[in-house]
């Protein structure tokens, strides 16, 4: 039986999968449940740690700020009307180009010469004007020559036509000899007028020539420092572009630098404040430790409507090697000091000048941010008068005080903060 029994029994398939291995039994289930259930518990509290880092990093980065000094108001003489800036600017500047086009054979200057007025600085090739010159010469000497022939053949003409007079006068000779002998005399005459007329138009083609010649010889119209060289030799130069850019149209430039002057640009908004004459004191900014003494020389009566702005033109009363042109310069307007009326009491004066930015205001009073040891303190301010793009203080700051000038709003009373380089 028990062979039979085993004889019945069917074979596994060992190749087909196990279902049964696929079944989660209960105690997995509870498990990989509760797995989830941490992990959704657990993402608030990673957000919340994330905001509190963010929040600590942010709170611990200073804010960036940028300061100024607060300035010593003037304490002797005219007090400033308006602070500008501008550039020094050379009222003759002029670039030197050729009056024709040509080759240049020699250049006999560097940037930096001091040239005086007539001096040589360039050549150009002449080599076909001097053969032009040398043309209207010889036909001068030409009809110079003919002018001498012509001359030897009316004196004989004149000799006949005496002769022809008296043999006429004597009944000897007809009329006509005599008129043909007074033809040719006024003929060889007029011939020479007419060769004295090709004479004159000849010497004024040798004019010509010779101011061609001229020409090739570039001098400095007036005497200055050449502060650019742009020719070599063997360039074409022409006084107007031509050759698609590979002509020049300049040998050099040179300025006056007698002529220095300043140009600044005023907001229309104070441009009231200037006038011609008016006192300046100029810095540039290279040397910000020697003023110049200067005076308002003009008034451009223009605005550029895109700027705001009023051109100014102001000229130093004395001048030095050390002021070149293009350099940056900051100006003082001074205005005039105006008596105080008889009974009537002086203002109170400034004590220091800050730029106009760096003063806030809330509700309560206008007040700046000094800085101190890498702090920021707040301070209230008494302002004055303002000058351009600076306020007169009259309490509150003392001068040498560095005050923030840009800086965020959320700043506070004692905050920790980086200055901008």
């Amino acid at each position: 039986m028990s062979n039979y029994g085993d004889s019945l029994a069917m074979p596994v398939d060992s190749s087909k999968p196990d279902l049964g291995s696929l079944r989660i039994h209960d105690g997995q289930r509870a498990k990989s449940g509760m797995g989830k259930r941490v992990v959704y518990a657990s993402i608030p509290v990673l957000i919340f740690g994330a905001i509190v880092a963010t929040a600590f990093a942010l709170r611990s980065q200073k804010p960036v700020v940028e300061v100024a000094m607060a300035a010593k108001p003037d304490s002797e003489g005219p007090q400033t009307a308006l602070n500008a800036s501008g550039y020094v600017t050379p009222r003759r500047r002029a670039t030197i180009a050729a009056k024709i086009t040509g080759r240049v054979t020699g250049v006999y200057f560097d940037e930096g010469t001091r040239v005086k007025q007539g001096q040589l600085l360039a050549t150009l090739d002449d080599s076909d004007y001097k053969r032009a010159l040398d043309s209207a010469k010889a036909d001068r000497d030409a009809s110079q020559a003919s002018i001498a022939d012509f001359q030897v053949q009316l004196r004989n003409a004149e000799i006949q036509l005496k002769r022809a007079q008296e043999l006429r006068d004597s009944g000897i000779q007809t009329q006509e000899a005599l008129d043909n002998a007074r033809t040719a005399a006024d003929s060889l005459r007029a011939k020479i007028a007419l060769t004295k007329e090709q004479v004159a138009a000849a010497q004024s083609r040798i004019a010509v020539a010779q101011q061609s010649v001229d020409n090739c010889v570039i001098r400095a119209p007036f005497p200055g420092i050449v502060v650019s060289k742009d020719a070599q030799v063997g360039e074409m130069v022409s006084p107007i572009s031509a050759g698609g850019g590979f002509t020049r149209t300049g040998i050099a430039t040179i300025v006056d630098m007698k002529s220095n002057e300043i140009e600044v640009d005023v907001n229309e908004s104070y441009i009231a404040r200037v006038k011609e004459g008016q006192l300046v004191k100029a810095t540039l900014d290279a040397f910000p430790n020697d003023p110049y003494d200067a005076k308002v020389r003009t008034v451009i009566p223009t605005a550029d409507r895109q700027k705001a702005t009023v051109k100014v033109r102001i000229s130093f009363l004395k001048l030095d090697d050390k002021i070149l042109p293009d350099m940056g310069v900051k100006v003082a307007f001074l205005e005039e000091e105006k008596p105080v009326a008889k009974g009537k009491q002086k203002g109170p004066e400034a004590v220091a000048f800050i730029p106009k930015s760096a003063v806030r205001s809330d509700s309560s009073a206008s007040f700046v941010y000094l800085l101190h040891d890498g702090k920021v303190e707040r301070r209230a301010v008494s302002l004055g008068t303002d000058r351009g793009t600076e306020v007169a203080v009259l309490a509150g700051v003392t001068p040498g005080d560095s005050v923030v000038v840009k800086g965020p709003e959320s700043l506070h009373d004692g905050d920790k903060v980086e200055i901008r380089q």
